[in-house]
């Protein structure tokens, strides 16, 4: 079967690569086929067609599972960390049926109500950073993004519960934190469970007893059920499909696990890229703190969410450093030319999400930070989509801009940061995703005063 731009290097090189660099091998790969390409990686099988062309991604997305469908088997790379049954492993009316369930409590009215949780937490996990002594910023973002996650998709606060899942769920993370760590969930061969002491044996142990919490955290709720509830459990386990069927146990353990991982880490790289932005270009933060400083104190979560160039530099972040590098895997079902190349059933294709934000025609100066491209220009679905886009994108793509937007205005209004490196960041696979290398060596430096709080001391100190 001919298949488009094939790259030359050898197999297991190419994999290797994929998981080690996988921001360089993409990088190569374009300079020589700067739209569609075909690579030998670890994960979707083992070939793959990887697609960054906005109506080439546009036409892989959304025609309807008549030429190109998607295959949960192909994400069995999540498997070990997500089981079975999560929204990401199923496949046609099973996958629509799930989302349905899923989408609501994401949007909308929940939003708000998760609004001051996120920046209450916020201050509660800064307040307790010294100051002038160094912290990294991706491990602080994921601590309170796990607490985010915690209590507004579980429903716990402080408890026992509460602390041991922290405390494993911080502990899995950090399992696959490295291209090195990581090489465990793209080589299946070295998932070998030869005891405690072992890397994969001591993964396995601790996946179990965060399944022993999940599982009586949910049959808890099951004997004392309480309609007031408004976290994500309780609002999923009270759902019904269109069958009138309620999800399982096990089905409730897979889709907690996808939100308590998938989620919260995603989410704390997205953070931890942006404040080393913001802190990187002086210019960025200063006129952050100019918006910020309009809405007075202790502005609405909501009012905070709309503001524009806020909004600029989280988007902004996103595309430049994504932490998703690609949309999950499609099929051909049929022949099908794409960009001019005739692709037979059963190939894998991907939009490579990294290489699309990456694109000198979509995003003049490419590699440099401009929030204010997105002040000037509406970019598409599919010329910007760091949630992917189509039946499958994340449905996390509402709360997890929320949380960025409101985790950075919360930081920035209340403390003075500065970056202890100044060397570049670079992006580095962590898991299946993309985060800073570095891990943003930052240093809380004193408390922010707002312009008017200052203009008024000055003026009563006359």
């Amino acid at each position: 079967m001919q298949l488009p731009n094939t790259l030359k290097t050898p197999s297991f090189l190419q994999k290797l690569q994929w998981v080690v660099d996988p921001v360089g091998y993409m990088e190569t790969a374009t300079q020589q086929y700067p739209d569609i390409f075909t690579a030998e990686v670890v994960g979707f099988g083992d070939t793959l067609v990887f697609v960054n062309h906005p109506q080439a991604i546009q036409e892989i997305l959304t025609n309807d599972r008549k030429k190109f469908a998607a295959v949960g088997e192909e994400n069995k790379i999540l498997q070990p960390l997500i089981g079975d049954y999560s929204v990401i492993m199923l496949e046609g009316n099973r996958h629509k049926r799930r989302r349905q369930i899923l989408m609501p409590p994401f949007h909308g009215e929940r939003l708000q109500a998760y609004g001051h949780l996120i920046c209450n937490l916020t201050e509660k996990v800064f307040n307790q950073l010294p100051q002038d002594k160094p912290f990294f910023a991706r491990n602080t973002m994921q601590d309170i993004s796990l607490q985010v996650m915690l209590e507004a998709v579980f429903g716990l606060y402080e408890g026992e519960r509460y602390q041991q899942l922290k405390r494993l769920l911080a502990l899995i993370t950090e399992k696959f934190n490295s291209p090195l760590s990581a090489s465990l969930l793209y080589f299946p061969f070295l998932q070998k469970d030869l005891g405690t002491w072992s890397p994969w044996g001591k993964f396995v142990r601790q996946r179990q007893q965060i399944d022993q919490l999940l599982y009586a955290e949910i049959a808890d709720r099951r004997e004392h059920p309480d309609p007031n509830r408004i976290d994500i459990l309780s609002l999923l386990m009270s759902a019904k499909d269109e069958q009138g069927n309620s999800m399982t146990d096990q089905e409730l353990r897979d889709e907690m696990m996808t939100l308590l991982l998938a989620g919260h880490e995603t989410t704390a790289s997205a953070m931890a890229w942006g404040l080393y932005w913001i802190h990187h270009l002086p210019q960025v933060r200063e006129k952050l703190l100019q918006e910020l400083d309009t809405l007075g104190e202790s502005p609405n979560p909501m009012n905070i969410a709309r503001l524009p160039y806020l909004s600029a530099v989280c988007n902004e972040t996103l595309r430049i450093t994504p932490v998703a590098i690609n949309t999950f895997a499609r099929e051909v079902q049929e022949p099908v030319e794409l960009l001019g190349h005739r692709l037979e059933p059963g190939t894998l294709v991907v939009g490579c999400i990294y290489l699309l934000h990456q694109r000198e025609d979509l995003y003049p100066d490419h590699k440099q930070f401009k929030p204010e491209r997105f002040l000037k220009h509406q970019f598409s679905p599919y010329e910007f989509m760091p949630f992917g886009a189509g039946a499958r994108s994340c449905i996390g793509n509402a709360l997890a801009p929320f949380e960025m937007k409101l985790v950075l205005a919360t930081i920035l209004s209340r403390y003075q940061l500065a970056l202890v490196d100044h060397r570049p960041e670079k992006p580095q696979r962590r898991s299946i995703t993309l985060a800073p290398a570095g891990g943003v060596k930052m240093v809380v430096t004193g408390r922010y005063v707002r312009r008017e709080s200052r203009q008024a001391v000055a003026a009563s100190e006359k």
